[in-house]
């Protein structure tokens, strides 16, 4: 499943390399308006007659994509870092499928370590108990759950917590990297 999303994420990568180029910020209105400049971006990688790349561009998805990624401020992800500071290394490795191999599985683990901060939390299933058990004897009951200890281990973890920088990043705002400008790249 990662892996998919990694070759997604470089496919979208290279296809809207140096897309902050063409981004025009609009301060006529008490909300910023970002617009995203088409013309230029197909003239600058002469793909003007490109019909995928034009509808891509004019579609909705795209629009979206704009309002969000727009801003020069703003939480950063993956997706920045890879428009921003590896459009080299991917042109490099289209010749080469062992290093694209090897990055989309980097990419993949970068991933699961977004979605899954905190690995040494893992969560176990409590089997379902099987018909009949309750009729065994030798099986002991469950104890009694004992409140006052309960509440002192809550007290405990939320005393560590508290103290414990925050494992996500994704809450920092930043300027994002604008990579190398659109007139570098040509596609065929």
């Amino acid at each position: 499943d990662k892996e998919v999303r990694a070759i997604f994420l470089r496919l979208f990568a290279q296809l809207f390399q140096g897309y902050r180029s063409c981004l025009q910020l609009i301060r006529i209105h008490a909300e910023p308006v970002i617009h995203f400049h088409k013309a230029a971006f197909l003239g600058q990688r002469g793909l003007i007659e490109n019909d995928f790349l034009t509808k891509v561009l004019n579609g909705m998805a795209f629009a979206g994509f704009v309002s969000e990624r727009g801003p020069p401020f703003r939480a950063c992800d993956l997706f920045d870092e890879l428009v921003a500071f590896e459009v080299e290394r991917i042109k490099a490795e289209e010749g080469n499928p062992p290093k694209m191999i090897k990055h989309v599985r980097e990419l993949a683990e970068q991933l699961f370590k977004n979605e899954n901060p905190n690995p040494h939390i893992a969560f176990q299933k409590v089997p379902r108990p099987t018909e009949g058990s309750h009729l065994r004897v030798h099986i002991l009951p469950f104890p009694r759950i004992n409140e006052c200890r309960v509440q002192e281990l809550l007290q405990e973890g939320l005393a560590r917590s508290q103290g414990a920088p925050a494992a996500t990043r994704g809450d920092k705002k930043c300027v994002v990297p604008a990579g190398p400008p659109v007139g570098m790249f040509t596609c065929s």
